[in-house]
């Protein structure tokens, strides 16, 4: 049997526990991140408390699969998948988790999931402010981060740190909540409309700061 560590979310939410192996995938990290939030959002509570089975998330474009186990009130995260899960959800990681293809199996179990991987993404303001002190300690990080959000009146700006190095990023505002989040892949999202200005060895440290963010690292 596989060694897990929990993820515990909030005592105040009344929720199970999130346990993923140790040593684990990038896709496992990823997944148990994911329901982890979506636990703290509160916004699939119920589904992630009722759900009961097996499900087998699988990547559209890379062999890369994990199972979600649901179990006495944990919800377990592995690699790999079992030869006959009770259902099976095909996703793109790099998309939100969003559905490529039709749910095989349990479609109700399968639609538990899929809503569980969705979690709506905090203001991007918020975001980042969470952002920049999950990742402080990190070496080499700029002493500013400095965010301009594109927003339909506009642009919105905010400044995190103080100090004489700063990092500048500026993108659509959903796509910045999304990477500071962790939600969104910050090396895709450059080529998606996120912009960027600061040194090379900035940029390598803004992308270690990213994944620390986005697989819980």
């Amino acid at each position: 049997m596989a060694a897990t560590t929990t993820i515990a979310a909030p005592m105040r939410q009344a929720v199970p526990n999130i346990a993923i192996e140790d040593d684990a995938t990038p896709m496992v990290r990823l997944v148990g991140r994911t329901l982890r939030d979506a636990a703290i959002a509160g916004n699939a509570v119920e589904v992630l408390d009722r759900a009961s089975g097996t499900v087998a998330v699988r990547s559209h474009d890379t062999p890369q699969t994990a199972t979600i186990t649901f179990v006495g009130g944990t919800v377990e995260v592995v690699a790999g998948a079992p030869a006959e899960p009770d259902a099976t959800v095909v996703v793109d990681l790099n998309a939100r988790f969003a559905a490529t293809q039709e749910p095989r199996g349990d479609a109700a179990l399968a639609a538990d999931v899929l809503l569980s991987l969705t979690p709506t993404v905090p203001h991007w303001r918020d975001a980042a402010a969470r952002f920049w002190e999950a990742t402080r300690q990190i070496p080499g990080i700029p002493d500013v981060l400095d965010v301009h959000a594109v927003v339909p009146d506009g642009v919105e700006r905010a400044r995190f740190g103080e100090g004489a190095t700063s990092y500048g990023i500026t993108g659509p505002a959903d796509l910045l909540a999304g990477v500071f989040s962790g939600a969104d892949d910050f090396l895709v999202s450059l080529s998606a409309g996120l912009q960027v200005q600061g040194t090379l060895s900035q940029l390598s440290v803004m992308t270690a700061a990213s994944w620390k963010v986005r697989f819980d690292v």
